[in-house]
């Protein structure tokens, strides 16, 4: 990748982090790089392109190590049943190694959070992953009907993202520098034993 290239993406990150995506222009972006306009178009189009870009730069990597770790995982199961555990580490372990050494883009996945754009990136850059681990807690959890097990998983992302992108809300829990990896294998233990609680009343009454 181009050092222009490289530095456009740069720049998009910290402005869309810091200022949010509807607030920060496109000519903001080229001013702030110091490239120009031509730059823009020519490597990403559209401002929504540039996101894209943006989010595919830091996604695509750890996307393809949770896939990694869950087929290791899946081959040491064999045709056995799989542990949440396993799962959800394979799921989120790659996850706190690129959050801890990409702080702007943690801030920047909380901001598309805020403006409701998570759905949209959802659909563009995490689908074909998030199918793959559905498919994963299924088997591990072969006895959980179908609609709440999809409930499970909408609570795992918002504690995921909760996690990933607020400070501690109660005194006490943390130091200045959050340790990601900590803060995921909590999650795990969590949601572990979320996963595998009893179904819903009204779920069970259906």
């Amino acid at each position: 990748m181009g050092d222009t290239k490289e530095k456009i993406l740069d720049t998009a990150e910290r402005l869309f982090a810091d200022r949010g995506y509807a607030a920060t222009s496109l000519r903001q972006v080229i001013a702030a790089a110091e490239v120009n306009i031509a730059a823009v178009h020519y490597h990403f189009g559209t401002k929504e392109d540039l996101l894209d870009a943006v989010v595919l730069r830091k996604v695509a990597p750890v996307n393809a190590a949770r896939i990694a770790w869950l087929e290791r995982v899946e081959a040491k199961a064999g045709k056995g049943p799989l542990k949440v555990e396993h799962v959800l580490e394979s799921f989120f372990i790659p996850t706190a190694e690129t959050a801890q050494r990409n702080p702007e883009f943690v801030r920047l996945m909380g901001r598309m959070l805020t403006e409701g754009m998570m759905p949209t990136l959802v659909a563009k850059h995490f689908h074909s992953t998030a199918t793959r681990f559905v498919s994963a807690l299924r088997r591990a959890l072969p006895d959980l009907a179908q609609e709440e097990l999809m409930w499970r998983v909408h609570f795992m992302v918002g504690a995921m993202a909760h996690a990933m992108c607020m400070k501690p809300i109660l005194t006490g829990m943390e130091g200045d520098s959050p340790d990601m990896a900590l803060r995921m294998r909590r999650l795990v233990t969590f949601l572990s034993a979320g996963f595998r609680a009893a179904a819903t009343l009204a779920a069970k009454e259906k």
